[in-house]
């Protein structure tokens, strides 16, 4: 099995919530990162966004660390030059649940790369064989579905795809050992098993709420009370995003085409309005910005 010494260099595509995530992550335990946008400005949000995480992770840890958070940002390249990926052992992708916006980067990171560099690509619903199937190592390239926030999730969903190898696999498991975390390995068909049910679940929730039939929070309490979840699911849909939330059902729902993954109007209307849930500062709940 592949040792977690053999990663010199991670790069991680995509500075919005997901990536950011991943990079402080593999940061935190000493691993050295790419973090590549398209714009500077997105960049620099992301590392304000990632200071601010670490001041507030260092205020609820029990134990406190040597290292500063110039320490963990000093591992962190800021880029938008996506050569620097060229010496990369890794590359996590973490863009936008559109087959139209992905499909580009892998047949530019393809040419890239070295030849064993292994492609995982965190996403919520788009198959893996699919992904492999625009490069030409198809074999190495793995889904690792991360859940948010990243830093704080033991467990990754880890997706083998049609001609993905069991040497692949183990050096995906080796880069989650990095970042403290387990992999769970599932076959690939669209959504996986995490989200193939939880997109379902937070879509129906908010047919409820477009049916008046209970208000944001008596949905969400009768989940926490009733099953014990930590969030309801509106809650969750906030924390993930609405806009992926939507992009996720329509790629189940041209998956399948099965009607179960229409998209609920409601939903359409919010993303449209920009009610996007935690990152926008509103969707079914507002937040401090």
């Amino acid at each position: 099995m592949t040792t977690a010494t053999t990663f010199n260099l991670v790069g991680v595509i995509g500075a919005g919530v997901m990536g950011t995530g991943v990079a402080q992550n593999l940061a935190q335990n000493g691993q050295r990162v790419v973090l590549v946008d398209l714009t500077e400005d997105v960049l620099e949000k992301a590392r304000l966004e990632l200071r601010q995480n670490l001041r507030m992770q260092s205020l609820f840890q029990k134990k406190k660390n040597a290292e500063t958070h110039d320490d963990v940002l000093a591992r962190i390249t800021f880029t938008t030059d996506v050569e620097m990926l060229s010496e990369a052992d890794f590359v996590v992708e973490n863009v936008v649940e559109k087959p139209e916006v992905k499909q580009p980067i892998y047949h530019r990171i393809d040419e890239l790369c070295p030849e064993a560099c292994v492609f995982g690509v965190n996403t919520s619903a788009i198959s893996i064989t699919r992904v492999g199937s625009w490069t030409k190592r198809p074999d190495r390239v793995v889904g690792m579905h991360f859940m948010n926030p990243v830093p704080m999730k033991p467990v990754v969903e880890v997706i083998r795809g049609h001609h993905t190898t069991q040497e692949t696999l183990d050096k995906a498991h080796a880069l989650l050992a990095v970042m403290g975390k387990e992999g769970i390995v599932v076959k690939d068909m669209p959504g996986f098993v995490s989200n193939r049910v939880l997109m379902l679940t937070v879509n129906e929730a908010i047919f409820l709420v477009q049916d008046d039939v209970s208000s944001v929070e008596d949905i969400d309490r009768l989940f926490k009370t009733c099953f014990g979840h930590k969030m309801g699911p509106l809650e969750t849909g906030d924390l993930i995003g609405l806009d992926t939330i939507l992009d996720s059902l329509v790629v189940l729902y041209e998956s399948y085409n099965d009607p179960k993954f229409r998209p609920c109007p409601l939903l359409k209307k919010m993303v449209y309005a920009g009610l996007l849930g935690r990152k926008s500062g509103e969707g079914f709940y507002k937040y401090a910005m």
